[in-house]
């Protein structure tokens, strides 16, 4: 099932639906501007493409940017939910595989020389399909994500420890929407602007819409021996990051990935290119839009020339 793809008028600094297009083989939505490089840009949850409005603005004209909603959220489908939590990020990748596979085969775009901005949920997943698709990774950048396991003396914040682990309570979310509308004000240091917060709840709007949501919270590992994990591992240990040039963006004042989880990144990845952003909260793109725009710009640019 698709979800019903609202007015344009309603999303205010989205682009345009010249913009808006489907895969083929499984109904996925994504987002496909400018001219250039190729960008592929992974939100997470509870979130869509909207989020990336103003970073698009910012890269679609030196590069080509390529931003889907994960099944399950934005406008993409809602997939059948399955039986157990850890298939849920095979069913991600499958549709991720199927974008990729699209894009080259009928949008004319190429198969390698990718740069990766990943955002929450998109970390894991980006960085599996990357380690799926030897050749696609050039360049990467992660905003408040990760790429490991939680580090040493990391605690999961208890709202979430309570969706996760109580059904009760995961229920009532899912009745509420609650886990969307604490996010787009809590989620930022800086109010959005109402439209912008109606627009990021428009596809969460309808209860059948919304499971996804939930359901990406019960899956989120509880501790090291979790198969979500193994996502991030290659086969014969190697590091497939430790020569591809990175950014790092953060939010310092995400209560989710916190600064414990940005020291992990600096630690694991010295050549790194740490961005710290003091009065920015999870949603780093919306806090720091400006900022954060300029600096992967040059970032790309810079590693480009290089």
């Amino acid at each position: 099932m698709n979800t019903q793809a609202p007015p344009a008028d309603r999303l205010p600094g989205y682009p345009g639906v010249e913009h808006w297009h489907r895969v083929p083989s499984t109904g996925q939505h994504y987002l496909d501007t400018g001219t250039g490089s190729p960008v592929l840009l992974l939100h997470g949850n509870p979130s869509w493409s909207y989020q990336w409005r103003h970073l698009l603005a910012s890269l679609s004209p030196k590069f080509r940017c390529v931003a889907p909603d994960l099944p399950g959220l934005g406008l993409s489908p809602r997939p059948p939910e399955p039986a157990r939590p850890a298939d849920r990020h095979q069913i991600q990748l499958a549709y991720l595989d199927a974008l990729f596979d699209h894009l080259v085969s009928d949008r004319g775009l190429p198969d390698g020389g990718w740069t990766l901005i990943l955002h929450d949920w998109g970390g894991p997943l980006g960085l599996a399909l990357a380690r799926r698709r030897p050749g696609l990774l050039a360049r990467l950048a992660v905003l408040n994500t990760t790429g490991f396991r939680w580090p040493s003396g990391y605690r999961l914040p208890v709202y979430l420890r309570w969706i996760r682990d109580h059904r009760t309570i995961a229920a009532l979310a899912h009745a509420t929407n609650l886990f969307p509308r604490a996010a787009v004000r809590a989620g930022v240091v800086h109010p959005l602007q109402r439209t912008e917060r109606r627009a990021y709840l428009l596809p969460s709007a309808r209860r059948r819409d919304r499971r996804a949501v939930v359901e990406f919270v019960r899956s989120i590992p509880r501790n090291d021996d979790e198969e979500a994990w193994r996502l991030l591992e290659s086969a014969n240990g190697e590091d497939h990051l430790a020569d591809v040039p990175l950014f790092v963006g953060w939010g310092m004042r995400d209560p989710v990935f916190t600064p414990l989880v940005l020291e992990e990144w600096r630690r694991r990845f010295p050549h790194a290119r740490i961005h710290r952003y003091a009065d920015a909260g999870h949603y780093v793109m919306e806090d720091a839009a400006d900022r954060l725009g300029h600096d992967i710009r040059d970032f790309l640019l810079a590693s480009e020339r290089g």
